[in-house]
């Protein structure tokens, strides 16, 4: 049996023929992606009749998410972490209380989801009562995550549906004072993005769209990452961090040695997730370009022109940043410890000439703004066949296909 895997990204819709039963690469393809984005899978999949097509989607940059608050550094924080791990990008951030201006802005930026936070549990109220309200009243339908005080959820959501709004419920992301807990309203922003992007008129009013799409593309790629750490469990050094630049985003995906990182970190390795994930929104090589060369200037780094110099820059910056933010997990940065193995993905990469990217390796081999802590002495391997997101995709039900897939790049 042959399923065709397909990434529906921001610039290009790549597909991949594989034998589900070997792990086998049969076929590969693209196409732009389209304004219709079913037309851009239709002509990726040109010529492979009668095969299964299983998706996943970055269309349009991934998920615009705004997050509306308490009190705007806490608010910023809790919104960036749950929107992680569900392929979304925080927009804006509005603290205390909306008033006219605020939900004029609100409605101009057009986000495809709200996370609606605000109070500990059993704390302050009154701020997420108020923008409940205010957000109800605003006659337009973009979906709530409402994830604040659990002391008053029902009595908010039931205000934001009498509203005629959208509400999926989570738990408090900031249960307790200096705890945020994320997880919750990741699993419902990723729902949100498969009924109401998806599922919607946004990217297609073609039903075949919602019926292909399993996930987002971040979290597809994740899957397929972890499947390569597992492949490479006996290695010396088995880790593995995964560097894919895209047109709207670039993304980092690490899965340390666990022995190393509780060598490193001792028992406060206990609780740190086995896989992490940081999604960078404003660093993608064509519709966030200029976003890109912003974001590079900040670091002090020069961009040339042509795709691959751009890539190199997005892959610094994304780097760095993955490892600041691994830097919370203890001492040196949890994501440079117990890393044998670097995958760079993504079409800056896979077309660009060998020894082009050899040269792109060794500059971020000798970044000393943090990057080279990872590359150094480090096998870096690129993606060429671009599998990471199909065996995502298959995982769950085909793990022996997306092993297989996988064997390559795993060496």
């Amino acid at each position: 049996m042959n399923v065709v895997c397909v990434d529906i990204g921001s610039t290009y819709t790549k597909a991949a023929v594989v034998d589900v039963a070997t792990g086998s690469l049969l076929a590969t393809a693209q196409a732009p992606t389209t304004a219709d984005v079913v037309d851009g899978v239709l002509a990726a999949t040109a010529g492979f009749d009668d095969v299964a097509v299983v998706a996943c989607s970055s269309a349009g940059g991934g998920l615009r998410l705004v997050v509306v608050g308490y009190e705007e550094l806490i608010s910023a924080e809790a919104g960036h972490r749950a929107a992680l791990s569900a392929g979304a990008r925080v927009v804006h951030v509005a603290a205390g209380r909306l008033d006219d201006a605020a939900l004029a802005l609100l409605r101009n930026i057009a986000p495809d989801v709200v996370l609606l936070v605000g109070g500990t549990d059993g704390g302050e109220a009154s701020v997420l009562r108020h923008n409940a309200a205010a957000l109800a009243g605003m006659d337009w339908s973009v979906p709530i995550v409402l994830a604040g005080n659990a002391a008053v959820r029902d009595e908010v959501a039931a205000v934001l549906r009498d509203g005629g709004l959208p509400v999926s419920e989570a738990a408090n992301v900031l249960p307790d004072i200096g705890r945020l807990a994320p997880e919750s309203a990741r699993t419902a922003i990723r729902e949100v993005f498969l009924e109401h992007v998806i599922g919607g008129s946004r990217l297609s009013r073609d039903p075949r769209l919602r019926t292909w799409v399993r996930a987002v593309t971040p979290d597809s790629v994740l899957e397929g990452v972890s499947v390569l750490a597992g492949l490479r469990s006996a290695a010396a050094v088995p880790g593995v961090v995964v560097l894919d630049v895209g047109g709207a985003t670039t993304d980092v995906y690490c899965v340390p040695d666990p022995d190393a990182e509780q060598a490193t970190l001792g028992r406060e390795a206990v609780g740190v997730p086995a896989r992490r994930r940081t999604v960078e929104g404003d660093l993608g090589v064509s519709s966030s370009v200029e976003d890109l060369r912003a974001a590079a200037r900040a670091e002090g780094l020069g961009v040339g022109d042509d795709p691959l110099s751009l890539g190199e820059a997005a892959a610094t910056v994304a780097l760095r940043r993955h490892l600041r933010a691994e830097g919370a997990y203890g001492p040196g940065g949890a994501g440079a410890r117990g890393v044998g193995l670097v995958v760079l993905s993504g079409g800056v990469f896979r077309h660009a000439d060998p020894a082009a990217v050899d040269g792109v390796v060794a500059r971020l081999a000798a970044d000393r703004g943090g990057a080279g802590s990872v590359l150094t002495g480090t096998q870096v391997v690129v993606d060429r066949r671009y599998v990471l997101a199909a065996a995502g995709l298959l995982a769950t039900d085909y793990p022996v296909a997306a092993a297989g897939l996988l064997r390559e790049l795993a060496g």
